[in-house]
């Protein structure tokens, strides 16, 4: 199936924390320093603020760092404190970030360019040239051998802009106009524009407040997106746009009535209908829409059962459905056009496999490719919706991740699929369905790296309660496990999401200065199924957080580190990790690198006008009941700070982040260092235009990365403490 592209206080608790900032003003603690100050570290202001709830208030002396508007001069100063802060302590380590940059970005082709992919009559491509940090999407129609159109070149479309990000791209069915939603601040919040692909002209149509999410109808003048909420940027309505006429007039064809469920378009493979999937993160409801009946009914394949997921395609008359219906682990199923509307018409095409996690589909017209989960590992089956027979592909690699392709054509007998792994560059290829015979199509270009110099391997350590962790590792051959060797343990543990090995390269400058690289498949994650993310979540958060430091232990116990040299990092609900170990087992890390960190998990989930809290109470609990409130304060990495020794720190965020706002890491900092009782380095840096992701542009993230690792290698040296 082709998809588009992938909120606060009471008048009560304003007077409350008003009176008391008159009361306790004089105590509200020394003003930051000015920018300039030489060597001075950033003191926050305190601002008495009581956080109120049913089950209790708090007191939170840096909230007046929340400012939604990001226009505050008070904010703005202290971030820029931070920044300026930031740059002299890292000024003497300038000289390794650029060597380290230069050599992750030695390790890029100048001039990648990925395998075409054909959709309808043409063959797509996204293309790099000369080093450009943005790709151009050009296409070849007819044949491959065709000239090449370009359709969008988003280094001209990036001028100007300090962040710029095209997050989807659609061509309608009659392959003469393209739908494309850029992003312009990093918060997913997409301006929709169309461009006539023979003129090259780009119309006056411009749809703003969208997630991006695009489908074309049949006539070639109609689309449907996905509106966001102006304030929380959840995703909200669906609209209709016809060409040439004023966003504003759009009409609202469906609208979601549950803060908890995200709405994402998409169109069935057989080009016959248009689908609004509707996913909370546990439930799932589906409606569609014939693709030439644009003014019919949107109709419910299957309505919505809490605890039931499924996604679905269309083939032959028939639905094609992946559910966790009677299955946990999903099954395969089908119901026939007649039939949708209830569930006791699905026929079981694929039956769950105990062991086996079923993650994602593609359906062609004679074959079922199913994207799964083996003991930890990620795999392909092939079925054969005729006879039934099934095979799989995979490698003889030790840990290894094969993923499904981009494949757009369902009446095709070929297949793309991907092959990686921690120390092996991105491998596509092409399967024929029938014979099995299989082509490898490219390998990523990596100037310079030779993958046969290192090992990947996966074992499993026992955590506290018996459970055994999948841990994947990565080193240069003839390593000698006597524990003296650094280590970098990689972390998520969330949303069920997986942390599968896969190709950075980056990885190498770290193992060639003798790192061992692993990341730590926890509770949490998707890597065994479903129990493994129930096991990490909501009231069982904790074990994520024991896993992760039990793996480190035992690397240490097994001669893969030297205990005081080992450093963590994660990103978003992974810098929730790095928080919570850093409260508790600072003695554990020499230094943690938490990315735009998830800190204030209790007050952060008590405010549904933060854009994704609604979204998140399946994953983490809704504190206004007690037991969650409870359970998240206990481990809520800014609510348990403490008067103790930490780990050194390395803090980034992005002021327009809109998964987690920045001012959840800016409080957190501010407390950390009103509180901490070492000397260790905290670092704390704000990107004033990137989003969650980072900066724009394929370079980025790879300096940011240097400057991370200048960082830890500087830790390595003889400690003073």
């Amino acid at each position: 199936m082709r998809h588009g592209p992938p909120s606060e206080a009471s008048a009560h608790r304003a007077l409350r924390a008003a009176l008391t900032a008159l009361a306790l003003c004089a105590c509200a603690g020394p003003p930051a320093p000015r920018t300039g100050s030489a060597d001075a570290t950033p003191v926050a202001r305190k601002v008495p603020h009581v956080v109120s709830s049913p089950n209790g208030d708090r007191e939170d002396p840096y909230y007046w760092l929340r400012d939604d508007t990001r226009s505050r001069k008070d904010v703005l100063d202290h971030l820029r404190a931070e920044n300026a802060y930031y740059a002299r302590a890292m000024a003497p380590l300038q000289a390794q970030a650029e060597r380290l940059y230069g050599e992750i970005t030695s390790r890029i082709a100048p001039d990648d360019a990925g395998v075409p992919v054909r959709e309808r009559h043409c063959w797509y491509q996204t293309r790099y040239a000369d080093g450009a940090a943005y790709p151009r999407f050009v296409r070849r129609c007819g044949s491959q051998t065709a000239d090449e159109q370009l359709l969008l070149d988003e280094t001209a479309l990036a001028a100007g802009h300090a962040y710029y990000h095209v997050r989807s791209r659609v061509v309608s069915p009659d392959e003469r106009l393209l739908a494309y939603a850029e992003d312009t601040a990093g918060r997913y919040q997409c301006t929709i524009r169309i461009r006539n692909l023979a003129s090259g002209e780009t119309l006056p149509d411009e749809i703003r407040g969208t997630s991006g999410a695009i489908v074309w109808a049949d006539d070639n003048r109609t689309l449907f997106y996905v509106e966001n909420d102006p304030v929380t940027l959840a995703t909200r309505r669906v609209r209709r746009h016809a060409l040439g006429t004023d966003a504003v007039a759009d009409v609202t064809v469906y609208e979601e009535p549950d803060d908890r469920y995200y709405v994402d378009l998409a169109r069935t493979g057989d080009d016959r209908f248009l689908v609004i999937q509707l996913d909370s993160r546990s439930t799932s409801e589906v409606r569609y829409l014939p693709a030439n009946a644009l003014l019919a009914p949107w109709r419910i394949l299957a309505p919505r059962e809490s605890g039931i997921e499924y996604d679905v395609d269309h083939v032959d008359g028939s639905w094609i459905v992946r559910s966790n219906w009677q299955a946990p682990d999903f099954r395969i199923v089908q119901v026939d056009d007649a039939n949708v509307g209830d569930k006791r018409g699905w026929r079981e095409v694929v039956a769950a496999q105990e062991g086996t996690s079923i993650e994602r589909m593609t359906v062609f017209r004679d074959y079922l490719a199913l994207g799964e989960r083996s003991d930890g590992r990620r795999g392909i089956r092939i079925v054969d919706r005729h006879s039934g027979r099934q095979f799989h592909l995979g490698s003889d690699a030790a840990d290894d991740t094969a993923t499904l392709g981009d494949n757009r054509v369902q009446d095709t007998d070929e297949l793309r699929y991907e092959i990686t792994s921690l120390i092996t560059p991105p491998s596509t290829y092409r399967l024929d369905l029938r014979s099995g015979e299989r082509t490898l199509l490219k390998q990523a270009r990596v100037p310079g790296y030779d993958a046969s110099a290192y090992e990947a391997v996966r074992i499993r350590i026992d955590a506290r309660d018996g459970t055994r962790i999948p841990v994947s590792l990565a080193y240069r051959k003839g390593l000698r496990a006597d524990g003296t060797a650094p280590l970098l343990q990689l972390g998520y543990g969330a949303y069920g999401v997986s942390s599968d090995p896969r190709f950075d390269p980056a990885y190498a400058s770290l193992l060639d200065r003798g790192f061992v690289l692993a990341v730590a498949h926890v509770r949490g994650g998707g890597e065994l199924g479903g129990a493994w993310h129930d096991a990490g979540k909501l009231l069982h958060k904790q074990n994520t957080f024991d896993d992760f430091v039990d793996v480190t232990r035992a690397l240490v116990a097994a001669g893969y580190a030297d205990r005081s040299k080992v450093f963590a990092a994660g990103r978003s609900a992974g810098g929730l990790l790095m928080g919570a170990i850093a409260n508790q087992a600072p003695q554990d890390y020499r230094a943690l690198a938490a990315g735009v960190p998830f800190v204030d998990v209790l007050t952060t989930m008590l405010d549904p006008s933060v854009p994704t809290t609604t979204n998140e109470y399946e994953e983490w609990g809704d504190p206004r009941e007690k037991p969650y409130y409870d359970y998240l304060r206990a481990y809520s990495p800014y609510d348990n700070v403490g008067a103790h020794d930490y780990p050194a720190l390395y803090v980034t965020t992005s002021l327009n982040d809109s998964q987690v706002q920045y001012y959840e890491p800016a409080k957190w900092v501010a407390r950390l260092r009103a509180t901490k009782t070492d000397s260790r380095p905290l670092l704390f840096k704000i990107d004033m235009d990137g989003g969650h992701n980072g900066k724009s542009g394929r370079f980025g993230r790879q300096r940011e990365t240097a400057q991370m690792y200048a960082f830890f290698l500087d830790q390595l040296k003889p400690s003073t403490d």
